[in-house]
């Protein structure tokens, strides 16, 4: 019997028609390594990994999964799977040192020879231009926080597109801005490490207005059609309980992690609300004439992430409903419900809810899942072998997902498994595998998993 049988989700070719685009994803720090070759300059993630105790066993992506090196066996490794597309992203220090000038042509070299080895394979290069490897130098000069860096990312993604433009069809400017800004400016466990609300306030709207600057050059320059997006990371946030505590830290959370984002993107304002929180403790987004305009400029897919729904309450576990510093509390609460290893819950049934809530307050934007997936401590078996029912099963009950919403009239048009490889997980290090391909990573070997390998029989069987 076929061990991957009994993961086969109730979707059928209805679910998902022939258009419908099957992918995995990647990005560039995560799995490239060759950080001091041919031209390329430290990102804040190099800085950010020499920080004693910023990374798990203190962990680096000098070397990850050597892709730089190894990028035509993973183009083979991809097609072996079956899928349509492969969502990459370019590495700014590889392609212009220091985050300034002209083209490194080594750097540009690689993506050119990536592209046409997907084309060769048949698969369709998507491109996302920034998944979080700022240039060092840029982030000297004040990084997301200074007005300037969205200039200097919009340059630099001119450099991309002409020299990609005549193959690749998708480009997305930015990935997950909350978790650059967030992350990266506000909580401090993600590079830069900095820990300035101001800062990370004013890093969401510079992150905006470079990919509404990218956007509108590209658009300008192109000598085709193409197809332009932006990728954020977003899950639901329900109340605890029917309190009106609860109720608005569930509304101060979904107006932080998806409505600031989303509405200044489509309707070129942000939320009202949140502006007023943000007011009451002396906060503002340092918007400048025009800008709005420029962040609503017209794009033509939503890159969806999604790992998991949370609750929220509006008091501490103590009862109070204001910190020490006489902030609101907003507590996130974990569902229960099993647990990946990243102790993250498993909620399917969220992502459905999220698909159609997207689809309800932002209609006419289509869709497309570019992350989602699992880690779990998986084990290579005797015969070499990687049996990840878990991870099954998660792919198996979001796709799931994705036809329930689809259903409901939510407009996916693709998914990518995130994934392709087990890679560098960020603070995590090499501690959390979320690869459908087990990486060895004394050895470099390649190992599809079991879900790699449901997930081909799947495709296949959609499309039978």
């Amino acid at each position: 019997m076929n061990p991957t049988a009994r993961f086969a989700p109730s979707v059928a070719e209805v679910d998902f028609p022939p258009a419908f685009t099957w992918g995995v994803a990647t990005s560039s720090y995560q799995i490239e390594g060759a950080v001091a070759e041919d031209g390329r300059t430290p990102s804040i993630w190099d800085t950010f990994c020499r920080v004693p105790g910023a990374v798990a066993n203190g962990d680096n992506g000098d070397v990850a999964c050597d892709h730089y090196h190894r990028m035509p066996e993973d183009v083979a490794l991809i097609k072996s799977l079956g899928v349509d597309a492969y969502r990459f992203s370019v590495a700014w220090p590889r392609v212009q040192p220091g985050g300034r000038g002209p083209a490194n042509p080594a750097g540009l070299a690689f993506y050119d020879r990536m592209v046409d080895e997907l084309l060769t394979a048949g698969i369709d290069p998507w491109v996302t231009l920034y998944h979080w490897d700022l240039p060092q130098e840029l982030e000297d000069a004040g990084g997301w926080p200074a007005r300037d860096t969205a200039y200097r990312f919009a340059d630099y993604s001119m450099l991309v597109f002409d020299k990609l433009q005549d193959r690749v069809d998708t480009f997305s400017t930015l990935n997950e801005p909350w978790c650059s800004a967030w992350l990266g400016y506000q909580v401090g466990v993600h590079a830069p490490g900095r820990r300035d609300h101001d800062a990370a306030i004013s890093a969401v709207h510079h992150l905006l207005l470079g990919h509404g600057l990218a956007t509108q050059a590209m658009r300008a320059a192109e000598t085709r059609p193409h197809t332009y997006g932006i990728t954020l990371n977003m899950g639901t946030a329900d109340p605890a309980s029917d309190s009106a505590a609860d109720r608005d830290a569930a509304r101060r959370a979904d107006g932080m992690g998806t409505r600031i984002y989303l509405d200044p993107l489509r309707y070129g304002r942000y939320p009202a609300d949140i502006v007023a929180d943000l007011a009451q403790r002396g906060s503002a987004f340092p918007v400048q004439d025009g800008d709005l305009e420029i962040i609503s400029t017209p794009f033509e897919v939503l890159g969806v992430n999604f790992y998991f729904g949370q609750n929220f309450a509006g008091t501490d576990e103590q009862g109070r409903t204001h910190d020490e510093n006489g902030e609101p509390v907003v507590r996130s609460i974990l569902p229960d419900t099993p647990r990946t290893a990243m102790d993250w819950p498993i909620t399917p049934e969220r992502f459905t809810q999220l698909l159609v809530r997207l689809h309800r307050d932002y209609p006419g934007l289509p869709l497309v899942i570019t992350e989602n997936g699992a880690a779990f401590a998986d084990e290579v078996a005797a015969d070499g072998t990687v049996r990840d029912d878990d991870r099954t099963e998660y792919l198996a009950t979001h796709l799931a997902a994705v036809a329930d919403a689809r259903a409901q009239g939510a407009d996916v048009r693709g998914y990518f498994a995130w994934s392709l490889l087990d890679n560098f997980e960020w603070a995590y290090g090499y501690a959390k595998r979320f690869g459908i391909v087990h990486v060895d990573y004394d050895t470099q070997q390649r190992t599809p998993k079991q879900s790699a390998l449901w997930l081909r029989d799947t495709i296949a069987r959609i499309r039978s």
